[in-house]
């Protein structure tokens, strides 16, 4: 039946079950208490309860029977009912927490325990309530960019170096959490404390170095100081977060100078490759030269080793020949004298001797000389070897003039023998 219906709360012409009169269709919608009287009546339908009597009214088709409102029926249901959704409301209570999860309840918005993983039970809502903090899982930021690097965020890409250039970096963060009550209660937007601690932490770090050390070398040592610096601001913050790694996505000039900072690039590259190479020849060069350095060093002192080895030895034997010159000083004098003649002649193939008075010069040929007596003694030598026997004893000396002196015209001659009878007197 429509709310509309102008017959709404109309039980037919007569009086009905209440004693009242029955309304007029223009008097306006039903009032409450009819209301009520008629939900009671469908709700002792639905329990299965009859009440006595017959059809009452001028309708003459069926109605509901009337249910009392003070009756020990609608008692019994309305405790039921009751009964009902006070365990449902109980058992709303229960909650699960996960191995990788803490449970923190809250009894009036104030913290009153941390739960393990398992099943729990609280007082259902609105006393006590419970919130899930994932503690394992990694949470990610991103500064500078979002998504990809091409969905840049200049606002916080761009900073500036110690040498006064504009670098545009971008770098995310991966955290976890390690303490939940600090994380839920300390800060009101915990991540976005994040965000502002890297972005401060980057910022410090990137205007103390230099742009050749931001852009290349120092992207590891940049991000291990941003890591310790971020956890320190967040520790003093209490927000309960653990800072696992920071990542160097990219860095790079900004796009309006990138131009220019290729050539420099080439020019500092060129400027390498040429220090290298000068680097290489000096490597060649200069091992080679102090080789030859030490080579010459060494060969002078094996000279002076040397010289100062035979000036010794000459010191010794002057000291020796001095001590026999003094025991016996003539003796000691010829054997000098002739020692040394013995070394010039052996030295010297040829001679010229101005004898004196004659005016004759003779000349000795003494390698020819020499020659004719190794030709000599050679066969003779050889001779005797095969038959000393058949020779005899022969006396020590003989006649016979000497094959080195009877080839030679000097010694037949008188000039010859006047120039040795002159050297004889000069030695003499």
């Amino acid at each position: 039946m429509s709310i509309n219906d102008p017959q709404w709360g109309n039980r037919g012409d007569g009086d009905d079950s209440g004693g009242k009169k029955p309304r007029r269709p223009n008097e306006g919608p039903p009032d409450l208490e009819e209301l009520w009287r008629d939900f009671n009546r469908k709700l002792s339908g639905m329990m299965g309860k009859k009440q006595g009597g017959g059809n009452s009214g001028n309708g003459g088709g069926p109605r509901l029977p009337d249910v009392d409102f003070n009756s020990k029926l609608f008692g019994g249901g309305v405790w039921l009912l009751l009964g009902l959704i006070v365990v449902v409301w109980l058992a709303s209570g229960f909650y699960i927490v996960d191995a990788s999860q803490r449970g923190v309840v809250l009894q009036f918005g104030k913290r009153l325990e941390t739960t393990e993983p398992g099943l729990r039970w609280r007082l259902p809502y609105p006393i006590q309530s419970h919130e899930l903090v994932n503690l394992t899982g990694v949470r990610t930021v991103e500064i500078g960019y979002r998504g990809s690097e091409r969905n840049k965020v200049l606002k916080e890409a761009l900073m500036l170096t110690d040498d006064e250039n504009i670098v545009n970096i971008q770098f995310a963060v991966q955290y976890i959490l390690k303490d939940p009550v600090e994380y839920l209660f300390n800060n009101r937007h915990p991540d976005e404390t994040v965000v502002g601690a890297a972005e401060t932490a980057v910022r410090e770090i990137v205007g103390k170095s230099k742009m050749d050390f931001v852009l290349y070398e120092g992207r590891e040592q940049i991000a291990t100081e941003a890591a310790q610096l971020m956890q320190a601001i967040i520790d003093r913050y209490q927000a309960g977060i653990l800072i696992s790694k920071v990542t160097m996505q990219n860095a790079q000039p900004p796009e309006q100078v990138q131009a220019a900072f290729d050539d420099a690039v080439k020019a500092g590259q060129d400027r390498e490759r040429q220090k290298n190479e000068g680097q290489a020849y000096a490597n060649d060069v200069v091992p080679r030269a102090r080789g030859t350095a030490a080579r010459l060093q060494e060969e002078a002192q094996g000279y002076k080793q040397r010289v100062i080895a035979n000036a010794e030895g000459d010191a010794s034997r002057f000291r020796q020949i001095q001590a026999e010159y003094a025991k016996a000083p003539e003796v000691t004098r010829q054997r000098m004298y002739l020692d040394t003649m013995q070394q010039i002649y052996s030295n010297t193939t040829k001679i010229m001797v101005d004898a004196k008075g004659q005016g004759n010069l003779l000349y000795l040929p003494l390698d020819k000389l020499m020659q004719a007596t190794a030709a000599v003694t050679a066969p003779r030598s050889a001779a005797e070897a095969v038959a000393p026997a058949a020779t005899g004893n022969r006396p020590a000396f003989s006649g016979e003039v000497p094959p080195q002196t009877e080839g030679s015209p000097n010694f037949s001659s008188r000039e010859g023998r006047s120039s040795l009878s002159s050297r004889e007197r000069e030695t003499r």
